[in-house]
């Protein structure tokens, strides 16, 4: 089984869509028995909170299960050598990913929207209260690195 693992600040708003909607996809493709998506926070800002009820609310209209029970966690170098793929979503993000994995000697760090042919940051509702906005950009990375992780699968 493949992990990936999703980073954002805090573990509230961002990276918990990104492993809802990754996990929703996974299952869609058929591919759940290869990949799992989780998610971490680089801080301990939000660490045992739940998902910031606007990132609740904007999965609930747009039909996207989630996790009710999840609980902000944090990180650790450990977590490089357990993910395949370790996926954040803005510079910020990227710089603390690496410095709390100490380097990226295989390659496996990336921004979300890489896969979508961008190196755009995806930027944190937490303060732009823009969710709707985060919800796309996300699905749309996570879409793109779907189908990606399903050419895989068939070659």
């Amino acid at each position: 089984m493949k992990k990936i693992l999703f980073v954002c600040h805090g573990n509230i708003c961002r990276s918990p869509m990104a492993e809802a909607i990754m996990q929703h996809l996974i299952e869609q493709k058929g591919l759940s028995d290869r990949y799992v998506a989780e998610s971490k926070a680089t801080t301990q800002d939000a660490l045992g909170y739940g998902i910031d009820s606007r990132a609740q609310r904007e999965m609930e209209k747009n039909n996207m299960p989630f996790d009710h029970g999840h609980r902000a966690s944090q990180m650790t170098a450990g977590d490089y050598q357990k993910y395949e793929y370790l996926i954040c979503m803005d510079e910020e993000n990227f710089a603390d990913m690496n410095r709390i994995s100490g380097g990226d000697p295989d390659r496996k760090e990336h921004k979300l929207l890489e896969f979508a042919g961008s190196y755009d940051d995806i930027d944190d509702p937490w303060y732009t209260n823009d969710f709707d906005t985060a919800y796309r950009e996300i699905y749309r990375g996570c879409e793109a690195l779907v189908d990606k992780l399903a050419k895989e699968k068939d070659e």
